[in-house]
């Protein structure tokens, strides 16, 4: 399970509950076989289950993708970020409301992306002075 979670970059993190149950799953339908060693049960791949994942390789591998491009967002789950995201969901919220009350006049448009594109300039800054 540990692996799974790096593959993904703490943005998602499996539990028990979700993979004993695939886990079993595999295995009745001989994708898997399980050897006991050390008494933990451990899990190998068998000839159909090669064949089944060659046979989905490319639905397989634009999984993994979606997962990798994902991976970025588990910052969100550092402690530090918490300091941010309320003021940053605020401005956003604030920028939808003032949208809403311009009746999606093209000036106010406008003028909320420039506010953004200048803030995401001014603490990218930050970023290469630290």
């Amino acid at each position: 399970m540990s692996r799974l979670a790096d593959r993904f970059n703490g943005t998602y993190e499996p539990s028990a509950g979700s993979i004993y149950p695939t886990l079993q799953l595999l295995e009745d339908e001989g994708l898997v076989r399980v050897e006991p060693v050390d008494g933990r049960k451990v899990h190998h791949v068998t000839d159909e289950g090669r064949r089944v994942a060659e046979e989905h390789a490319a639905e397989i591998a634009r999984l993994w993708g979606r997962a990798a491009s994902r991976g970025e967002w588990g910052m969100f789950r550092e402690p530090e970020a918490a300091e941010i995201i309320g003021p940053a969901l605020r401005l956003v919220k604030a920028a939808v409301k003032t949208l809403a009350h311009s009746h999606g006049d093209p000036r106010v448009i406008e003028s909320i992306q420039e506010i953004f594109v200048d803030a995401r300039h001014r603490i990218e800054d930050l970023r290469r002075q630290v």
